[in-house]
Formats: structure tokens, C-alpha cells, sequence
């Protein structure tokens, strides 16, 4: 039941945000009719029991003409004025006392130019507010509050206005009758100007082109812009490999080199005897 009760109360708020501009923080208008209630069943804080069911944070407003009317009703109501009393003091520019009802209708107005939510117990002030669009009320059920459903009227008055802002006004109507006279009127000149800067612009064309013929008849060979052909370059050194030198052998000294190697080589060598080995004596 409760997440139902809140959908319902999201729906509504919806409405009202959507059709007639509320913004947060909502205004709360609290009569003592309300606030007495809130008291006798024990809802406290007033504030999060109220933004409970709004969705959203709010400001509880009086004004001075219910304080004085519940200070009016006796030491019953003492309690219910002291909780009044802490709520914001709403502008009220009466002189005299005037009872909250004709109060709240003369703050509401014809169309709730401060978007009020409007909080009382009295089924005549809750009825009269349904008539007028763009006020939500509030009222409490026992430990619980509730917000009502916009009326038949209500509604009736959202899609007149939607389909007023479809159509177009008689303002409007004028200056859309009046747009076309302008544009023929401006068509023509445009065109007369576009004929005139055609024409102008052909005979700049044809002065240009005989200048054009008249210059290049009277160019000389010698005026005439003379092409070198670049001659070819050779390789670039730095990307050349540079050639490695190649020594000639000198044939007549390596020849004496290794004769004298064999020389050296000879000279070395051991000289060996060549005297007969002795045969040994047999015996006769």
C-alpha cells in the first residue's frame, strides 16, 4: 500500500511541476486547522512527514491571520499555536484580522502566482482550491497525510492550454499576413539590382579579355620569361664508398728476402760427419 500511496504522490507532483512550473523547495501554506492536527496524532517533525509525500525537501508557511485566529480559539489550541508560530511567516499585508479561509484565498489568487501547496483539514477551503488550477492540497487521514488528485477542472484547463499554444494568435496571424506583401515588394528590387550588377559585371569582362589580347600582341621574344634546363650534376661524393688503395708487390726484394732466409736456414744446419763406421773383428 505504501509504495502504491507514493507513486500516486510522485504522479501528482509530476502533474503540477510539469503543467503550472513548481520548483523545489515546495511551499507548504499551513493553516491551524493542519497544524492542530499534526499535533493531536503525534506526526512530528512536521517537515519530514511533508517532504515524505512530496518527494522532495519543503517550506511550511503561516500567516499572521491564522496565529491570531488560533490564539482566538483558547488554551485548547495553545500547543497548536506554539508549533504555528515556529513555521515561516508568509507575507500577509492585511491590516485587520481576516479569517484564514478569506486569507489564503486572497494570497492564492486566481492562478497561484507563488506555487503554494495548500495544507488544511476543511473539506469547504479544499473544495473551493480544486476549482481554482495549479493548487495542490494536503490533508492528513488520521496518523497519515495524503495528497489530492488534480480535478476535472484542473485538467480540463492543462489541455486547453496546450491547444491554445498550438494555434496561432491573432498577433501573429497579422505578421504572418503581412510578411508576404514585404518579400514581393523586396523580391523586385533584388532582382532589379541582380540585373544591373549582371550587366556590369559583363562589361568588366569584356574590357578585361581586349586588354588581355592587346598586351600579349605588343610582347616582345626578349620580354618573354627565358627556362634554363639544369645540366646533369654527377654523383653526389658523400654517398659515394671511397676507393681503397691497392699496394704493388716490389718482386726484386721479396726475392732477396727469402734468399737470405735460406742462407740463414743453411748456415744453421749441422754439419755432419762422414767418416766410415768401424766393422767389428771376427775371430780367424
Amino acid at each position: 500500500m505504501r509504495l502504491k500511496k507514493q507513486k500516486r504522490h510522485r504522479k501528482i507532483v509530476r502533474f503540477y511541476t510539469a503543467c503550472f512550473g513548481f520548483r523545489q523547495p515546495f511551499k507548504v501554506l499551513c493553516d491551524g486547522t493542519f497544524v492542530h492536527h499534526l499535533i493531536v496524532n503525534h506526526i512530528s517533525p512536521p517537515d519530514n512527514a511533508v517532504s515524505t509525500i512530496l518527494g522532495a525537501p519543503v517550506k511550511l508557511l503561516t500567516t499572521r491571520c491564522v496565529l491570531a485566529e488560533l490564539k482566538s480559539l483558547g488554551d485548547s489550541y495553545s500547543e497548536s499555536l506554539k508549533a504555528a508560530g515556529k513555521l515561516i511567516a508568509a507575507r500577509c499585508d492585511h491590516e485587520r484580522r481576516k479569517s484564514a479561509e478569506a486569507c489564503f484565498v486572497e494570497i492564492i489568487g486566481e492562478n497561484n502566482p507563488e506555487h503554494f501547496f495548500v495544507a488544511t483539514q476543511d473539506t469547504d477551503l479544499r473544495k473551493k482550491f480544486q476549482e481554482i488550477p495549479g493548487v495542490p492540497v494536503i490533508f492528513g487521514l488520521r496518523n497519515a497525510l495524503l495528497l489530492e488528485p488534480p480535478s476535472v477542472s484542473q485538467r480540463q484547463f492543462v489541455k486547453s492550454s496546450e491547444e491554445e499554444r498550438l494555434h496561432m494568435t491573432e498577433l501573429e496571424h497579422k505578421l504572418l499576413s503581412k510578411r508576404p506583401k514585404n518579400r514581393l515588394t523586396s523580391k523586385e528590387t533584388k532582382d532589379s539590382s541582380d540585373e544591373n550588377e549582371a550587366l556590369e559585371d559583363q562589361n568588366l569582362g569584356l574590357q578585361a579579355a581586349t586588354n588581355e589580347n592587346n598586351a600579349k600582341r605588343r610582347m616582345v621574344v626578349k620580354d618573354r620569361v627565358q627556362f634554363k634546363r639544369n645540366k646533369a650534376k654527377g654523383p653526389n661524393p658523400l654517398s659515394c664508398k671511397k676507393k681503397k688503395s691497392q699496394r704493388q708487390p716490389n718482386l726484386a726484394s721479396e726475392k732477396e728476402d727469402k734468399d737470405a732466409g735460406k742462407t740463414v736456414r743453411n748456415s744453421r744446419k749441422r754439419k755432419r760427419s762422414r767418416k766410415g763406421k768401424k766393422l767389428p773383428e771376427t775371430d780367424g
